[in-house]
């Protein structure tokens, strides 16, 4: 008897368990898709755009760049201002200009790429170079991807370089009050954040 309600306990501890590993996962998998579904999400230089026009195969666009110069360009319509926008303002401004050519259009614009999203990591750590943003990322999280500093690091002296509004900002990131649980300085990143390790 002692063993079968051993094996009960067991069989019921493990469903509850595996039960909360599958919310979890649930859970994670649903706040991974957060930026690429964030309405707020402003279209950058870089990024590359899915424009989709419902029955007109000749005006969809599986691959449109958004150029130096914030624009994209689509057949009929030439240059577009893209930059700075959201997709559905996108949207609504092609629907506009394709209606002179077309009877109530039906337009879908999605991100197929976010290539605008990126920062970058120089100086002394183990993988310089550029990085996807594709989710919330902060700093401690960036240097994990980097794979750790070198062993001459200077752990207190890193600069966060920002660019906001055409202006530039110098920010001191100290890591090892990070980890000492300081977690209010643990910044998230934003696209062309640049990260330094003297």
């Amino acid at each position: 008897m002692f063993k079968i309600n051993s094996i009960r306990w067991f069989l019921g501890s493990f469903f509850v368990l595996c039960t909360a590993c599958v919310s979890l996962a649930v859970a994670v998998a649903a706040d991974s898709t957060q930026v690429s579904t964030d309405k707020d999400y402003k279209i950058g230089v870089g990024d590359v755009l899915r424009v989709t026009t419902w029955k007109e195969a000749d005006l969809t666009f599986e691959n449109v760049f958004v150029r130096n110069d914030g624009k994209i360009t689509i057949p009929l319509l030439d240059d577009i201002q893209a930059e700075g926008r959201s997709t559905m303002e996108l949207k609504k401004i092609i629907e506009t200009r394709l209606a002179e050519f077309v009877e109530a259009p039906t337009v879908t614009v999605t991100l197929a790429d976010p290539g605008s999203q990126k920062y970058y990591i120089l100086g002394e750590v183990m993988g310089v170079g550029e990085y996807p943003l594709v989710k919330k990322l902060t700093v401690v999280q960036a240097f994990a991807l980097a794979k750790g500093f070198t062993e001459w690091a200077s752990k207190d002296e890193i600069i966060l370089v920002r660019r906001e509004n055409g202006k530039e900002q110098m920010i001191k990131i100290d890591y090892d009050d990070i980890t000492d649980g300081e977690l209010g300085k643990d910044i998230q990143l934003k696209a062309d954040d640049i990260i330094i390790v003297p």
